[in-house]
Order: C-alpha cells, then structure tokens, then sequence
C-alpha cells in the first residue's frame, strides 16, 4: 500500500473535498472518457448534452457544499487544483444563463442545470454515500455514454468498476507509474513500526525515501510549495472579516481573535493558555477560508483542512528549535498516519462521521508534531492513537450542509487535542494499552454502526437544533 504525501496533502478549493473538489474531478474525468472518444451505447446519436445525478450524502448537503457549482465547473473542464476561485462565481453563472458547456476538446454541450443536475434524495447507491451518476446524451435524449462516480474523501475519486474490483487507486496529482517498487510500503502501523525498527530508521526518513522513488531531487521543492500554500491560506484567514457564505449568517471570527492576541504581546500578563488560543485562531483562518470557497489543502480533507496547518504554524512560530526539516518531517509523518487510516478505515464524514475527517487530521497532527519534537518512532505512534481514540464516535452533522457550524471551531479543538497527545506521547515512552491500528478498527466500525443522520446528512444531531430565533 503507498499512498504518497501529495495525495494526502492537496491543493484544492472549498468547501468540502468529498462534496466540492471530488465532484469536480468525477465531472472532469467524465469529459477526459468522452476525449478519448469512448463507444458509445449502442442506439445513441452523436453526443449534444450531460446531465448529473447526485445520491446519498451528496443529495443531503450537496446545496450546502456547492456541489452543484462542483459539477457545472467540472463540466466546464475545470479542476480544483487549478480553478481560480475568484472566477467560479462567473463560470458558474455563465451556465445557468446560457444552458451550454464548452470544455476544451469537445464540442459545445447542453447543460441546464435546474433541469439536467438532479438531487436524489432517496436511498444512497450501494457502494459509498458519496455517489453520482454522470450522463451523456444524444439531442433525443438518449444515452451516448454513464458513469457511476463515487467520491470516498479527501478528493479522492473512484468509478462503480473500481469500487467493485477494490482497486480504489487515488486520483493522484503526478500519474505515477504504478509499477514502482516503494522500500517500505507499510499498510498499517505494526509494519511500520517493525520496518523502522528493522532499517534502524524513523517514519519520516521511511516515507522520505518512499517519496524520493516518484519525486527525486525535487522533493523538498514540492512539500516546500505545501507548507507555503498552508502559510497563504492561515494568512488569508487572519486578514479578513465579514459575513461566512450560506445563510447562517456565521462571522468570520479569526481575524478579530487574531488582532487581539496580536495587541497583547509583550504584556507579560497572558495567562498560560493562551497557547491554544494561538493554535484555536490558525485553524479557524484556514477553515473559514474552506467555508468561504477559497484554495485550501486537504488535510486530509477539506472539512479538517486547518488541524495540521495550525499545528506546524504552532511548531514553527511557538515551538523550541524548529527547522524547516522539522516541518517537512512533520508532513511526512503526518501524511504517513494519513494513508495508514485511509487504507484501513475511512477520512469521509460521510462514512464514517467526523471522527474520520477531524480524528483523523488530528492524529496525523499529533505524530508529526511529536516527530519533529525529536519524538522516536513508538512514542509517534501513540501520539496518534491518543489523539484519534478521544475523537472517536465524533458525528458529522453540519448546520443547513455547511461547512461551517460546528466544523470551525471542531478544527480548532481538533489542532489542541492534537498538541496535548504529542506532549502526552513525548512524556512517555511509547509504551502503551491500545495499538494506533486496533483504534483505527474501533473507528471504522463505530462508523459502520453510526446512525446514517449523522453521517454527514445535516438530518441529525447539531444540524436540526438550531436556534429558532
């Protein structure tokens, strides 16, 4: 199993990485078959028109996440990786006017989207709660060419074949050659506790040189251009205020916290805690900006983009000897707990609940922090298991489908269980009860018993107490 850290770690937009950037790139691939000039169905005219159904998770929040707005860019040919989001809004609103698509390397398509992107509110496809079905027509109405897409968390995106074959290979950034041999390709966290023991060699120089297989002497160039793109979304987040899309009428808060801590350095009167402010305040910039619809990271989803920005701002900024190696070793790590729980669990809240999205994030946060603070490879371990077990049974019951309420503030608590596990970890010496992979099966199958309300379909728990006034 090798998931590389820039397919955990990717750059993207907001809200949501399962409802906005998987959609997008579901509809992008759709159109990449069509190119290549897939057979049609049997009976079918020449292609004139697309349509989208949206099932499960994606019907629920689908509005509240701009699923919508998702697949009318990936039908315009965009991506998340690449999309200005300064010009979604008028990509967006060009559509609505015209009924018409014009992607690059087909001809012009119909596509009315109140009309042609149906929301289904019956029961979910069987093979993820994430599911859409993507369509090509002929001018009478006919099938030119379907596709089941099923976007399974973080932007990952795998089709009802891949699903089926369990060859749920990532839709990573670099096309990798898929026949490279990684030299410690661990699927769980005994084996690589036993292969770092085996190499004498810690997590982050494993997954180094995992990474260095696909991406040689530009390695640190590229995880480098990550930690910048963290940096640029906190610093967006702590610079503005206003109103959050949506119609909550939720306020950006980031900037106003981040002012006052700002004003008070140098006082020698900040009570000790104030640390989590710090990290409370970096997490918030980064998910408001989610919320908002600006480029953020996965990390490893949208939903929990802002745990481990905020916690390697927290190391870099407020933290005893940071280094730039640290930070990348951070991410290493981070992204080595990441794949571990992807593979052997779920990231998407729509699965599994927010244990998986923000519990997740959390314990990659933890096992890095822990590594750059010159942790050994057993005490990073159980940072992670602290920090997941005390996420676990966590609900995913966004406000009116909105990344916004409770998930904001669930990020900036998320980035301070994430530094007490660390510490808690370091003070220790590795030595403990529960194994990271046994709490990552409690996770999964706490997922699976979870009533479907409170998987990320805004019918349960926060979502529906709301205030009345």
């Amino acid at each position: 199993m090798f998931l590389s850290v820039f397919d955990i770690f990717k750059v993207g937009i907001g809200p949501s990485s399962s409802h906005t950037m998987g959609p997008m790139i579901a509809a992008e691939r759709f159109l990449n078959d069509l190119r290549s000039g897939v057979d049609r169905i049997p009976g079918a005219g020449e292609l004139y028109g697309l349509s989208a159904t949206l099932h499960g998770s994606l019907a629920y929040t689908g509005k509240g996440h701009a699923t919508d707005r998702a697949v009318i860019l990936g039908f315009c040919g965009q991506r998340p990786d690449t999309l200005d989001p300064d010009q979604a809004e008028e990509l967006e609103r060009n559509v609505r006017e015209t009924s018409q698509v014009t992607p690059d390397g087909l001809p012009p398509l119909k596509f009315a989207p109140d009309a042609d992107l149906i929301f289904d509110f019956g029961p979910p496809l069987e093979g993820h709660a994430n599911g859409m079905v993507l369509r090509a027509h002929d001018q009478a109405g006919n099938i030119y060419y379907v596709q089941t897409y099923y976007s399974i968390g973080g932007g990952f995106v795998v089709t009802a074949a891949e699903m089926a074959g369990q060859r749920a290979l990532p839709t990573a950034p670099d096309k990798r050659d898929t026949d490279k041999v990684f030299p410690y390709s661990f699927s769980s966290a005994k084996d690589m506790l036993s292969m770092g023991a085996a190499a004498n060699l810690s997590i982050a120089q494993m997954k180094r040189d995992n990474e260095t297989v696909l991406h040689g002497a530009a390695l640190n160039d590229k995880i480098d251009k990550i930690l910048a793109t963290f940096d640029e979304c906190i610093e967006r987040g702590l610079s503005k205020d206003g109103i959050l899309p949506g119609g909550l009428q939720v306020k950006r808060r980031a900037k106003s916290i981040y002012d006052k801590l700002q004003s008070e350095k140098g006082h020698n009167q900040a009570q000790p805690h104030q640390v989590n402010d710090w990290l409370s305040v970096y997490a918030m910039a980064v998910n408001e900006e989610n919320a908002a619809g600006g480029r953020v990271v996965t990390s490893p989803t949208n939903g929990a983009a802002g745990v481990v920005p905020a916690v390697l701002r927290y190391y870099r900024d407020h933290c005893i000897g940071a280094t730039q190696d640290g930070c990348r070793d951070l991410l290493f790590v981070a992204a080595a707990i990441g794949g571990i729980i992807k593979h052997n669990a779920s990231i998407s809240g729509a699965e599994v609940g927010c244990q998986g999205e923000v519990g997740s994030a959390a314990a990659m946060a933890a096992a890095g922090l822990c590594a750059a603070l010159g942790g050994t490879n057993t005490q990073v371990e159980n940072a992670a298991e602290i920090a997941l077990e005390h996420h676990l049974g966590m609900t995913c019951d966004p406000a009116a489908g909105l990344v916004q309420v409770p998930c904001i503030e669930r990020n900036a608590l998320g980035a301070i269980k994430a530094v007490s596990a660390a510490s808690l970890a370091l003070r220790g010496d590795g030595d403990h009860f529960m194994p990271l992979d046994n709490c990552i099966q409690v996770m999964l199958e706490t997922g699976r018993d979870m009533n479907l309300k409170y998987k990320e379909t805004s019918t349960g728990g926060i979502a529906v107490n709301l205030p009345e006034c």
